[in-house]
């Protein structure tokens, strides 16, 4: 070994260790090591940077350049943890806006592009982990398309013609002459389209979180029972069947009985079938334990749930995870009962520091409104969350910081950066209560909730509840206008005649 090849496995080891410090900045040193080219096999200089792009991600930049062939290259690693949801973003770009196409994109070695209208997708491993723009990602796929059309066209013609058909819608959409729509989407979540309007929400742009599939769970590392994977007869998986009959000499935790049917009523988020199947097995107020999977690192853990009754809300399951091989916790809250007919808009007038202590109830399908900042998250943006409103707004803070990745990145302009430093400013000062401001929860579905602070709610003039008939584009998003209950109506009917007639029929 020489001196050449001592320092290059020393650079690498460096670089190592550099991404598992926690204190890793943006002074942190440029790392060169010495790589072959794949195109002209000679040695080129890779360049490795480690930086942390605050509010967003710690990543591994990476640069190869050969000087004999002038070949160059870049790619981007995430050098943090993967997150414990993905996320999918949509973007809307119209004709003729420049400023679309310029949007920072962060793209993970994970996710997949798709532009639905012209029925094209980038698949992860297509284009490995990038920084770049939304025009540079579909430059870049034009060119790639590009690059073995001559011997196409020689071996197959028909192809090679209908590329260049597709070719030129794919290069009207790059130059911006055509509309499309840009969508990212990637299961461990460390991917970015960059918001212009941040931190206020953007019209274009929207954000989705989702729970990970088994599949998905498998393609990141994760090991994953295969029971899991495959579904037999009816989507029931052949472990969940099995999973009924205890194991001879086996014993079952308190309250596991009927855990399976709990089990299916949560997945499908049925929240009749929950409550229905928590009074079979379970007294309210009876604590439930089953077995579950970590979302974080897919181990089998233990999820406990109980029936409650929350006074001037409505019957609600409280389910609560904790995985002891990672150390991930998650608590959730699920509405019990049937779909209310109307929706439901609560305010508060914070005061005071008994206002910023009040229990709050967000479900999944809630939006935050607070009118004094010109602030609204759309529903689904923070998930289902229990807690304060002083936690809502902390958690609110981390969400914008989280998601809006290049707020404070070097492309930023002075004008967007003074914006955001002001933004943040009043949204510390509605913690310190320099001034009266209002928090507004408006849920379709009428699932959230604010505790009052006297004993009867009534006496409660800073809080107001105020209903609402839901429009059919909410209808909709939901999935109620194609819920058909026909035929339980009609099974319902029968059920009391028969229960009628029979009572007749006893009485004479």
């Amino acid at each position: 070994m020489d001196a050449s090849d001592a320092k290059e496995q020393i650079d690498v080891r460096s670089v190592v260790e550099a991404i598992s410090t926690d204190d890793a900045d943006a002074d942190a040193p440029l790392y060169k090591v010495e790589s072959l080219c794949m195109r002209c096999h000679e040695n080129g200089v890779t360049s490795f940077l480690l930086t942390l792009i605050p509010h967003f991600r710690k990543v591994l930049l990476s640069a190869f350049e050969c000087p004999h062939c002038g070949e160059r290259n870049n790619e981007v690693q995430f050098a943090g943890e993967i997150q414990p949801r993905g996320c999918c973003y949509s973007l809307e770009v119209p004709t003729g806006d420049p400023k679309m196409l310029d949007r920072q994109v962060v793209k993970s070695e994970s996710a997949t592009i798709k532009i639905p209208e012209l029925d094209f997708e980038i698949p992860p491993e297509a284009q490995r982990g990038s920084l770049s723009t939304v025009e540079g990602i579909l430059v870049r796929a034009a060119e790639e398309l590009q690059a073995l059309q001559e011997e196409r066209k020689k071996v197959d013609p028909k192809t090679a013609e209908a590329i260049d058909q597709f070719l030129l819608k794919l290069k009207a959409c790059a130059s911006g002459d055509s509309p499309f729509t840009f969508i990212l989407d990637d299961p461990a979540g460390n991917s970015f389209i960059e918001n212009l309007f941040a931190p206020s929400p953007d019209p274009s742009l929207t954000i989705k979180f989702y729970e990970r599939t088994p599949e998905q769970q498998a393609l990141l590392g994760y090991l994953v029972d295969p029971a899991q994977c495959r579904e037999v007869g009816d989507g029931v998986t052949t472990e969940q069947m099995q999973s009924v009959v205890p194991e001879p000499g086996r014993r079952e935790p308190h309250g596991a009985v009927g855990a399976a049917a709990a089990h299916h009523a949560i997945a499908q988020s049925n929240s009749a079938d929950i409550a229905e199947v928590m009074f079979r097995y379970s007294a309210p107020e009876e604590v439930m334990t089953f077995p579950s999977t970590c979302g974080t690192c897919a181990a089998g853990c233990e999820t406990r749930m109980f029936v409650t009754n929350i006074p001037y809300f409505q019957e609600v399951i409280v389910m609560a995870s904790t995985c002891d091989a990672c150390g991930y916790r998650n608590s959730e809250l699920k509405p019990g009962g049937r779909i209310p007919e109307k929706g439901k808009q609560i305010s508060l007038c914070v005061k005071n520091t008994k206002d910023l202590s009040r229990d709050v109830i967000k479900s999944d399908t809630a939006s935050v409104r607070i009118p004094e900042l010109e602030l609204e998250l759309a529903s689904g943006t923070l998930g289902g969350v229990v807690t304060t409103v002083e936690g809502l707004i902390s958690k609110i803070s981390e969400s914008l910081e989280r998601v809006h990745g290049f707020t404070f990145g070097d492309s930023l302009d002075d004008h967007k950066r003074a914006k955001w430093k002001d933004f943040q400013e009043r949204l510390r000062k509605l913690l310190s209560l320099e001034d009266h401001w209002t928090l507004v929860l408006d849920d379709a579905l009428a699932n959230s909730f604010i505790a009052p602070i006297t004993d009867d709610i009534k006496d409660d003039h800073q809080l107001t509840f105020e209903e609402y008939q839901r429009s059919w584009e909410q209808n909709e998003e939901l999935g109620l206008n194609d819920m058909d209950t026909s035929c339980a109506d009609a099974a319902y009917d029968e059920s009391n005649a028969q229960l009628t007639k029979g009572l007749d029929a006893e009485q004479h």
